[in-house]
């Protein structure tokens, strides 16, 4: 694939200029680490293609789940040019079109009974939305799993259950965590307190791509109605295709209080998320729509990209792409890490959520880098850091997976000469 043409107008300052004002500017940290990917920049992208300044070319399979379009989808990218040039941001006193279409798109197809939208700017904002309506309904007591990641703004945070990002911040919001995939110990928290506000991931994505057993969010499901508890599904990872089908709780036909999105929501172009309620659950923002706003949240821009990203979802058959895609990918990553024996401890995920735990955290990190090199993005799981995450997009093609097979087979190659 040819790398997009970039204009002389946006020609790119070298990489060392680039890191001068990370450490300037953006912080000390942020530049350590991009030196360890050799201070490579990525300038410009197009499907699944992202390429860089010196003209290398990667495909991308990180992105912390957002791409699952690709990047600069077609449709997505002409709907938000449109929307830039016409009507970009809103006045917030008059009717806006555009926001009641994305929010009409988007009841459509998420679960049945949920048909109130809330749109935010962010995954944590969202859950932050989700946090105020329980309180609103009296329900100021959380409870979220251990190796759950809902954020890190001050109220997501006391739910995303990792020392090492709450430690610095403390006091937080009071909450309680228990282990994924552990009905009985949920149903012991619950029934031990007062009504709860349960937040709980369908698949842990940054917990290290955690499947549940069968049957765990329809046990969450009843155990929260037993309680008169709040249940808020995160789905901000996982929605949308992700898992090859619309939604984690489709999987088992649940219907939460709350439906957490974001991500792909952004068709891969626009920053946008949203908290989708049942009428119940929303009722507070219904009667006084001034208890929780931001200025810039259903921005006409992030509409139109929210909008058409739904619409090219479902027009492509995305869904059932990404559900057979991510079985080629799971046959494909075993075959080529199988040289390295008991270095991996496995090979797991649905859809296009698939992680690859290794035995420890080095050979994770190893591993990451090598694919690198060889022209493969993908992430590290902030949760667990023994878990290298692929959430690969849903146009990939037959070269795509070509060029995934021979990133790993030259990984595992650097690898294996590396333990031995």
């Amino acid at each position: 694939m040819t790398a997009p043409a970039v204009s002389p107008a946006t020609a790119q300052p070298s990489a060392s200029d680039v890191l001068a004002a990370y450490r300037r500017h953006l912080g000390r940290g942020r530049a350590r680490l991009a030196s360890l990917t050799g201070g490579a920049m990525e300038v410009t992208s197009y499907g699944s293609r992202v390429f860089g300044a010196d003209g290398k070319e990667y495909v991308d399979c990180g992105g912390y789940g957002v791409f699952l379009l690709g990047h600069c989808h077609p449709r997505v990218v002409e709907a938000v040019v449109d929307q830039v040039t016409r009507h970009p941001l809103a006045t917030r006193l008059l009717l806006e079109p555009v926001a009641a279409r994305a929010a009409s798109a988007l009841a459509e197809i998420t679960p049945p009974g949920l048909d109130h939208v809330h749109f935010v700017n962010s995954g944590a904002e969202a859950t932050e939305t989700a946090v105020k309506l329980a309180r609103a309904h009296g329900r100021d007591r959380l409870v979220s799993t251990i190796g759950g990641y809902h954020g890190k703004t001050t109220g997501a945070l006391a739910l995303t259950a990792k020392e090492l990002y709450q430690a610095p911040f403390r006091p937080l919001l009071a909450a309680e965590h228990v282990p994924y995939g552990d009905s009985g110990a949920l149903a012991a928290a619950l029934a031990d307190g007062p009504p709860a506000c349960v937040v709980v991931e369908p698949v842990q994505g940054e917990g290290g791509v955690v499947l549940p057993p069968p049957g765990y969010l329809r046990d969450i499901q009843r155990l929260c109605a037993e309680h008169g508890a709040f249940f808020v599904l995160d789905e901000i990872q996982t929605g949308l295709g992700r898992l090859g089908s619309w939604w984690g709780a489709d999987e088992e036909r649940i219907q939460p209080d709350i439906l957490l999105v974001g991500k792909t929501l952004s068709g891969g172009v626009i920053p946008v998320a949203a908290a989708v309620a049942t009428a119940e659950a929303y009722a507070p923002f219904d009667r006084d729509p001034y208890l929780h706003t931001s200025t810039f949240a259903g921005a006409p821009v992030a509409m139109a990209a929210a909008q058409a990203a739904v619409r090219t979802i479902a027009d492509e058959g995305l869904v059932h792409r990404a559900r057979l895609l991510g079985e080629d990918l799971l046959t494909l990553l075993g075959d080529a890490l199988a040289p390295l024996g008991d270095a991996v401890s496995e090979v797991r995920g649905r859809g296009l959520l698939i992680g690859i735990e290794m035995r420890d955290e080095q050979l994770a990190g190893e591993l990451v880098l090598h694919l690198l090199e060889a022209g493969l993005l993908v992430n590290h799981s902030l949760n667990a850091h023994r878990v290298v995450r692929l959430t690969p997009p849903a146009v990939l093609t037959s070269s795509d997976l070509d060029w995934i097979s021979a990133a790993f087979t030259a990984a595992v190659t650097a690898l294996t000469k590396e333990l031995h």
